[in-house]
């Protein structure tokens, strides 16, 4: 990632209408990005975007961009990324592009690019693009230009690809649940699945007017949701992101499932029923009550990098099928090719089905460990993880934890921070022990 100028480990992100968030650089991306394509034979792209009221901009500057670089383009308008990377298969295109900062405010806002197979761009397509940002932008001859198309029935097609994915055999007839779609991407197909699959739905966030996407909904503010489960007496609820990639589920006692109880259910699930292909991918992040609780059943447990990007790699790397990270991106191979928070939900719902219990009950086979996390801003010149008194007060707490904990210090990838990690089974104790570490931190200037 250090070799990349515009592109993270999501895509190209930012504050709309600041660089690289203005109309003028992203149509300069879709040029780029279309010139590049086009040299490996591609002909044609799709574009879906949120809810964002800046979506529109964008994705004029793309579609600009594209067709000045000879690219045809289909024009999906509001969908999940999932959903994007599902059409950009079966349309045969050859890649797809999505338009959304994913659980972001609405005045951020993103690109990013999916491949033909439906998964992210390999790294040398997108240091291919940003090389090609760096030269001038041109345009092809009249004749050449790429023409625009509306695809009308995108989400038709996508409701009934999740669809797909739940055991035709069962139904969701009796459940009643609560669905917050976080005035996102899924507002008109979420609810949409779970009803035709016969669930009773109650709607909540589904009302987008391009400034409310993730304003306190969605699988990033579960108050709303908790309260709308026990208010309705409902069975769960299933909250989503605003692009839709990311699950978080609410049992009916309020209790909020997060992705490392969600993929224990469906790894138990996939273990009773022969699905499971190796073991299960978490991340730094993922609690320790998880890895626990895999071990508990003989069931193998890495740790990838904090980012779905590094939980896909360490899938591929292994053969295994079957990764989460804590915040809800829930990637199993047995169904799509990439963090769908709707198929996840379906998978979670099918082990609910398939073992005649509830959310409440399939969850008791995991421990929640006690994981406290200390975020310090530091402005100065030295790293704080290179520190020798950090190092050695990481240690010092590590002994005191041997067997019973863990401790992780990381950089955040967005902002100015070093964030303090520490996991155990005592709440007070991994409280202290967090801030003892935080304190070392903020001493480094």
């Amino acid at each position: 990632m250090s070799k990349r100028k515009y592109f993270g480990t999501d895509g190209v992100r930012g504050l709309v209408g600041q660089y690289p968030i203005s109309p003028e650089f992203v149509m300069k991306l879709g040029y780029a990005a279309g010139k590049e394509l086009a040299a490996q034979g591609t002909k044609k792209v799709l574009i879906g975007k949120d809810t964002r009221i800046s979506g529109y901009m964008l994705e004029s500057a793309l579609e600009a961009g594209f067709s000045a670089a000879g690219i045809d383009i289909g024009l999906l308008g509001p969908m999940p990324t999932p959903g994007i990377a599902y059409l950009t298969k079966t349309f045969r295109a050859e890649a797809g592009i999505v338009i959304s900062a994913s659980h972001n405010p609405f005045y951020d806002n993103g690109i990013k690019f999916f491949s033909q197979d439906g998964q992210k761009l390999p790294d040398e397509v997108e240091l291919a693009i940003e090389a090609q940002l760096d030269q001038p932008m041109g345009c092809v001859e009249s004749a050449h230009l790429g023409k625009a198309t509306r695809i009308a029935d995108a989400a038709g097609r996508y409701i009934e690809f999740c669809k797909s994915n739940f055991p035709s055999q069962l139904s969701l007839q009796g459940i009643k649940m609560v669905v917050d779609c976080a005035n996102g991407a899924t507002y008109h197909i979420a609810p949409n699945v779970f009803r035709e699959l016969g669930a009773t739905v109650i709607e909540l966030a589904t009302s987008p007017n391009g400034t409310n996407i993730n304003d306190g909904c969605g699988a990033t503010s579960m108050d709303m949701i908790s309260k709308a489960v026990v208010e309705h007496e409902a069975d769960l609820g299933i909250a989503l992101d605003g692009d839709g990639d990311r699950l978080m589920m609410v049992d009916h006692t309020g209790h909020v499932i997060d992705g490392d109880e969600a993929v224990y259910i469906i790894a138990c699930n996939d273990l009773k029923s022969g699905n499971l292909s190796g073991g299960v991918v978490g991340t730094l992040m993922s609690n320790m009550g998880l890895e626990l609780a895999l071990a508990d059943l003989n069931i193998p447990f890495a740790r990838s990098n904090v980012g779905d990007r590094y939980v896909m790699e360490m899938l591929r790397e292994k053969g295994w099928n079957l990764g989460a990270e804590n915040s809800g991106h829930i990637i199993n191979l047995n169904h799509t090719s990439t963090g769908d928070g709707i198929i996840a939900a379906l998978n979670v719902l099918t082990a609910v089905c398939q073992n005649n219990k509830t959310l409440f009950e399939l969850r008791q086979g995991m421990t929640m460990l006690p994981q406290v996390l200390v975020n310090v801003r530091f402005t100065g010149e030295n790293d704080p993880l290179s520190d020798e008194n950090v190092q050695a007060e990481v240690e010092k707490v590590n002994a005191e934890l041997t067997g019973r904990g863990r401790v992780l210090l990381r950089k955040s990838g967005t902002e100015p921070l070093i964030r303090v990690m520490v996991e155990g089974s005592d709440k007070d104790e991994v409280t202290r022990l967090a801030n003892q570490i935080a304190e070392q931190v903020k001493q480094v200037k």
